[in-house]
């Protein structure tokens, strides 16, 4: 109840007091390259519901479905979307869905039904019982994870056998010791990140 409501202030807040930087973000993307302003693609949410996550678009339009990851300097990336992608701004339209209640603040980062399909029954019955978030442990310590692919010789490969399974970790670690205060320590932990 605590969780929820701190989601709906804090998601509230933050688009209203964020409105005017979306304006001028969404003209920036408008103006590098054709295309929608966001980006929306399926995910899978609490026990197992999909719904539609948003993003800022920081590929061109044409390209994005092409491949589902993103690997180290991407060419599908635009020149606004690498900045955009540095300071994880592209992730802030994800308030949208902290208020609609699909998201939470902080959580297991929801994954495409691809890659879910790949989790074990009991990491897919402890991560799939809370609702995702926008942060968590995983995304402080894999920020730099398009980097780290790009340097593999099998990407795809190197997602599903090596980083999925420490990222399932680290989720159901936060399933498992979840309280407010841990969600107020990611939180400033995901802010520190981002500006170093």
């Amino acid at each position: 109840m605590i969780k929820r409501l701190f989601d709906i202030l804090s998601s509230l807040a933050g688009l209203v007091l964020l409105a005017p930087l979306f304006v001028l973000i969404a003209l920036a993307i408008k103006i590098d390259s054709a295309g929608p302003v966001f980006f929306r693609q399926q995910r899978v949410g609490r026990y197992g519901k999909p719904f539609r996550i948003f993003k800022f678009r920081t590929m061109r339009a044409r390209t994005i479905e092409t491949r589902q990851l993103t690997v180290g300097d991407d060419c599908r990336i635009t020149g606004v979307g690498h900045f955009l992608r540095h300071y994880k701004i592209d992730e802030l339209p994800q308030l949208i869905n902290v208020l609609h209640g699909t998201m939470s603040l902080v959580g297991p980062r929801p994954e495409v039904p691809r890659y879910v399909a790949c989790y074990p029954p009991d990491a897919r019955r402890i991560v799939l019982s809370v609702t995702p978030g926008i942060t968590d442990w995983a995304s402080i310590l894999y920020r730099e994870e398009s980097r780290i692919l790009g340097q593999a010789s099998d990407p795809e490969k190197a997602y599903v056998d090596t980083i999925l399974p420490i990222k399932l970790r680290y989720y159901m670690r936060y399933v498992q010791e979840r309280n407010f205060w841990t969600d107020l320590q990611i939180i400033c932990k995901t802010l520190v990140a981002i500006v170093h």
